[in-house]
């Protein structure tokens, strides 16, 4: 270790603790930092990234409803954060499933949670099952560098069923205020894009520009089609750049989420394994077989 340092504490942290107060009340909680990075991980909710702050300053979209055990509908618990994990048994809304599916609200399982000279390693398992049915074995790590500015996300996908069984699986990642502000723009190698709403379609034009938040401003959902797999938005404000990569051969699917109604102002760049409404679509994974997932969040300054 660096003779400057007495104790690792001094440049990166990590400490779990649960919320005792409020409607988070029960929450199971990793606080990590890297020293440049902070994340906070909620293994109540599917292993999720609560929120991330870079030097301190916060990157995510928190909603009105905060992090929260609620079990009621999606619209009253949804608490947005920096990864909200859509999935395994549904994506968007469809007839007789939970939006956006349970995988989020599973409570995770943690194998490992280490901090080192080599950053910060958290490992988390989840599982989804049935009695004469599917079981889906889900792995999380995530991973982060000391002064790193990128967090690392890998699941992997393992289906220790002897049948085959279908999946589905979205990234709901969610920036707010400051790292979204009016004047931040979007921007990735777009072949086209399909607006979601009539509404979306009349401001088709503004879709990759972030306004001031209005009023009751009504949500627009566009489904991308990228050359690559990489997606940024730059604030000239704060002059950071928020970049998000991921895996685009598992993940082929892209949805921008844009909020821009006050007190919802939040923007949502969602890689997918399928499209939304008419064109959701199973994927299927063999008996036996692993399908890996990653997601990587990038924030650096100008």
């Amino acid at each position: 270790m660096d003779g400057r340092i007495s104790n690792l504490a001094q440049v990166a942290s990590l400490t779990r603790y649960t919320i005792s107060e409020g409607e988070g009340r029960g929450l199971d909680v990793l606080d990590c930092n890297n020293g440049t990075l902070r994340f906070l991980i909620n293994l109540s909710r599917g292993a999720d990234v609560m929120q991330l702050y870079h030097k301190g300053e916060n990157v995510s979209f928190v909603s009105k409803n905060g992090f929260n055990t609620k079990t009621d509908d999606f619209l009253s618990r949804f608490e947005g954060g920096m990864l909200y994990t859509c999935g395994l048994d549904s994506v968007g809304g469809r007839e007789g499933y939970e939006l956006h599916g349970k995988h989020h609200l599973a409570i995770a399982h943690l194998v490992r949670a280490e901090v080192d000279e080599g950053g910060i390693v958290i490992e988390a398992v989840m599982r989804e099952s049935a009695l004469f049915g599917k079981s889906l074995f889900f792995r999380r790590k995530i991973t982060s560098a000391i002064h790193e500015e990128t967090l690392h996300i890998e699941d992997i996908l393992t289906n220790e069923d002897t049948e085959k069984a279908n999946y589905c699986l979205l990234y709901h990642i969610n920036i707010g205020y400051p790292m979204l502000d009016e004047g931040a723009k979007l921007s990735a190698e777009l072949l086209s894009s399909e607006p979601r709403t009539p509404w979306a379609k009349e401001n088709a034009d503004t879709m990759l520009e972030m306004s001031a938040p209005s009023p009751r401003m009504e949500e627009c959902c566009y489904f991308w089609h990228l050359r690559t797999p990489r997606v940024t938005l730059y604030n000239p404000k704060n002059k950071k750049r928020f970049s998000l990569t991921y895996s685009g051969d598992t993940l082929p699917e892209f949805v921008e989420w844009k909020s821009m109604a006050s007190g919802d102002y939040a923007l949502g760049l969602e890689p997918s394994t399928t499209k939304l409404d008419d064109g959701f679509i199973y994927r299927t994974i063999e008996s036996g077989e692993s399908i890996r997932f990653y997601v990587k969040l990038t924030v650096r300054e100008g």
